[in-house]
């Protein structure tokens, strides 16, 4: 009967993440302890599909402008004050890099 107990802890710990509103709802347990997951706030999230941008899940291709120019919030940030895109982690005060763009107001 180990097998049993197996299959009802994973039935019991898909219904515990569900039951908070889980954005990565999984069609079977095996599936939902195989993905990866992570927290944004009290939401779980599968980092495949999702980020955890300003406290929300957003999907992966989620945009948003800076100046003139669009970045992807999951993978880059805008530095406001000087209107440029760097990489999520960069420091926005170090010199800019080939990858950073000005995006003018």
């Amino acid at each position: 009967m180990p097998g049993a107990a197996v299959v009802l802890a994973a039935f019991c710990i898909s219904r515990l993440f569900c039951s908070h509103g889980a954005p990565v709802v999984p069609t079977s347990p095996y599936l939902m302890l195989c993905q990866p997951h992570m927290r944004c706030g009290d939401k779980f999230y599968n980092p495949l599909q999702h980020c955890c941008y300003d406290d929300a899940v957003v999907p992966l291709t989620r945009t948003q402008r800076c100046g003139n120019c669009t970045f992807r919030v999951c993978f880059e940030q805008c530095c406001s004050w000087t209107f440029m895109v760097k990489l999520i982690g960069q420091n926005c005060n170090s010199a800019p890099t080939l990858d950073d763009r000005l995006c003018h107001s």
